[in-house]
C-alpha cells in the first residue's frame, strides 16, 4: 500500500468554522503521515471567493496548533511547494485548462449564468453533459471562428471538461474497496471559472500532483467528484502519479440519521466546532470544543473513535499511540454517531490521567476569571489533585474548588433541616472545641476524632456526615469531606460549622 514517500495534504477552505469532522479528516492525515515517517501539509483552498471569509484561514491554523497537529508544510511555515494558498496559485491551473483544451478533454462554454438558471427550472434533473451540452453555446457547437471572436471581446466564459460517452471508470479505494462509475451519469464540470479561478476539481488534482501528494484522504461527498477527477488525472498524462484515495465515512447526527450539522448542534445544545466561531455575516457564535472545556488530547481522542478502532478493547489513545496504532483497514465503511455524552466521558478521563501541573495554569486562570484570587499556587496543585477526578469539563473546576478558596455563596439548609435536631447541635458545637484542641489537622485524624465523638454521643457518624459537607462546601458535592477539611485548615473549618449553625 505505502511504496513511496507518504506525503499527504489536509486542505480545507476558509469559509467558515472548521467543523469537527474537518478536524478528523486532518487527524487522519496526520496520523497516517506520521506512522510512515512522511509529511502532513496544509493547503488553504481558497478560490471560491465568493465565500471567503476573513479571519477564517488563522481560525483553522488556531484549531490544528489547538489539536497539536503540526503541518511540515503550509502557508506559514512555507516549504519546497510553495505557495500554499491556492488563490496564489492562479496563473499554473490555467497551464493546465489551456492543456486540456489543446487535447481536446476541455471546452470553453459561453453559457451565462441566467441561462443556465432558465435550463434547471425548464428542463428536469438538467445537468451541462453529454446528453445536453451540443445543444448548448460552447466551442463543441460553435464555429471556431466565432469562438475566437467571443474571446477577443472578452464574452465571459467557463471551461469544462469533457467527459466520454459510455465509458466505466473504476479505481480502488482504500478503505471501500473497488469503486466504478458510469460517464453517462457525470456531468461536464466547470475547471476554471470566469474569473480566471479553478474550481475545486482542477485545482486538486494540479496541487496533488505538483506537490506529489502520496495519499488523499477526504470525506465520502466527494466520492462522486472521483470520477472527475480521475479523468483529469488520465488526460494530464499523470495517472500513474495519482494519489491512493481513502473516502472517510461521515460523522453522522446523534440519532443516525443523515451528516452532522451546526443547526443539529445549536438544536441539540452541543459543539460541532473544535474552538469557538464568530460568523462576521450574522453575529453569531457557535461554541467549541475548547471554550466549553475539553482538553485537545480528549477531543482528539474521541475524534479518532469516530469510524475508527485499534481492534481491542482500548479507548483511551494519547497522540503518540495514536500514530503507532492507527491503520486504514480499521476505518469503517458506515458513518459514525455523534455522541457528546461519549465525548465528556473522554473528557473526564483525560482529566483523571493529566499531571496536576499541567491542568494548573488553565484552572487558575479559570478561578481568577470567576473572581477568585490564587496567591499560593502550591494549595492550587493540591485541590486539583484532590477534585480532578470530579470534573467533565474544565469549567467544572471552579463548582469544584471555589470552596477552597471563599466561604461558600450558598448553603442548602433546606438538605440539613428535615433531620436536623438538639443533639446534632451539640455534636457540632463540641466538635469545634475538638477541632480547636487538634495537634495534627489531616484526614485520618480528622475521621477518627469525628466518629469517636459520634459514638461517645451515640448519633451515627452516618447522620452526621452530610450536614459537615453542606457546612464545609455549601451543597452535596465535592470530594471526601474529612479530605476537605484538612484542605481548609481549622479556621474556616471551624468559621463555617458556625455560620451554618447560626442559619439553623
Amino acid at each position: 500500500m505505502v511504496n513511496k514517500k507518504v506525503r499527504v495534504r489536509f486542505a480545507p477552505s476558509p469559509t467558515g468554522g472548521l467543523h469537527l469532522g474537518g478536524v478528523r479528516t486532518a487527524l487522519f492525515n496526520y496520523l497516517f503521515a506520521k506512522q510512515h515517517g512522511g509529511e502532513f501539509i496544509l493547503r488553504v483552498e481558497d478560490t471560491d471567493q465568493n465565500r471567503f471569509v476573513e479571519g477564517a484561514e488563522q481560525y483553522i491554523l488556531d484549531c490544528l496548533s489547538w489539536c497539536g497537529l503540526t503541518p511540515d508544510e503550509s502557508p506559514v511555515v512555507g516549504g519546497p511547494y510553495a505557495p500554499y494558498r491556492q488563490s496564489e496559485r492562479k496563473a499554473i491551473y490555467r497551464e493546465y485548462a489551456e492543456k486540456l483544451l489543446a487535447s481536446g478533454n476541455a471546452y470553453y462554454a459561453f453559457d451565462t449564468p441566467e441561462e443556465l438558471e432558465k435550463l434547471r427550472k425548464d428542463t428536469p434533473n438538467f445537468q451541462y453533459n453529454l446528453f445536453y451540452r451540443d445543444g448548448l453555446k460552447n466551442s463543441l457547437t460553435l464555429p471556431p471562428a466565432e469562438v475566437a471572436q467571443l474571446i477577443a471581446d472578452q464574452k465571459p466564459y467557463v471551461i469544462r471538461i469533457k467527459v466520454p460517452a459510455d465509458e466505466k471508470i473504476s479505481f480502488t479505494d482504500l478503505i471501500r474497496g473497488h469503486v466504478t462509475f458510469e460517464t453517462n451519469q457525470v456531468d461536464d464540470k466547470v475547471l476554471l471559472k470566469a474569473d480566471g479561478m479553478p474550481t475545486y476539481h482542477l485545482a486538486v488534482v494540479v496541487d496533488d500532483y505538483l506537490m506529489k501528494i502520496s495519499h488523499a484522504f477526504r470525506g465520502e461527498e466527494w466520492l462522486p467528484s472521483a470520477p472527475v477527477h480521475i479523468l483529469l488525472w488520465e488526460y494530464l498524462d499523470w495517472k500513474n502519479e495519482m494519489p491512493q484515495w481513502a473516502h472517510l465515512p461521515l460523522i453522522l447526527k446523534p440519532d443516525g440519521h443523515g451528516k452532522l450539522s451546526k443547526r443539529d448542534g445549536i438544536r441539540l445544545g452541543f459543539p460541532v466546532y473544535a474552538m469557538n466561531w464568530l460568523d462576521v455575516k450574522t453575529g453569531e457564535l457557535a461554541p467549541g470544543f475548547k471554550e466549553l472545556g475539553f482538553l485537545p488530547e480528549a477531543f482528539i481522542n474521541f475524534l479518532a473513535t469516530l469510524g475508527w478502532n485499534d481492534g481491542t478493547d482500548q479507548e483511551l489513545f494519547t497522540l503518540a499511540e495514536l500514530i503507532e496504532k492507527f491503520s486504514i483497514e480499521r476505518i469503517s465503511k458506515a458513518g459514525a454517531k455523534f455522541d457528546y455524552e461519549k465525548a465528556k466521558w473522554f473528557n473526564a478521563e483525560w482529566i483523571k490521567r493529566t499531571d496536576t501541573n499541567i491542568l494548573l495554569p488553565q484552572v487558575k486562570e479559570i478561578l481568577e476569571n470567576k473572581g477568585i484570587a490564587i496567591n499560593d499556587t502550591n494549595y492550587l496543585a493540591s485541590v486539583i489533585t484532590l477534585i480532578k477526578d470530579r470534573c467533565i469539563l474544565m469549567e467544572d473546576f471552579y463548582q469544584q474548588a471555589a470552596y477552597f478558596f471563599q466561604n461558600p455563596a450558598l448553603i442548602d439548609i433546606a438538605a440539613i433541616k428535615p433531620k436536623w435536631n438538639t443533639e446534632k447541635i451539640h455534636f457540632f458545637e463540641t466538635l469545634i472545641s475538638k477541632i480547636k484542641g487538634m495537634d495534627d489537622f489531616a484526614p485520618l485524624e480528622i475521621e477518627t476524632m469525628f466518629k469517636a465523638l459520634a459514638e461517645e454521643l451515640a448519633i451515627k457518624a452516618g447522620d452526621l456526615m452530610l450536614p459537615f459537607r453542606i457546612m464545609l462546601v455549601g451543597g452535596k458535592f465535592g470530594p471526601h469531606v474529612f479530605d476537605i477539611a484538612s484542605m481548609l485548615g481549622t479556621n474556616a473549618t471551624i468559621g463555617r460549622i458556625e455560620n451554618t449553625l447560626k442559619e439553623l
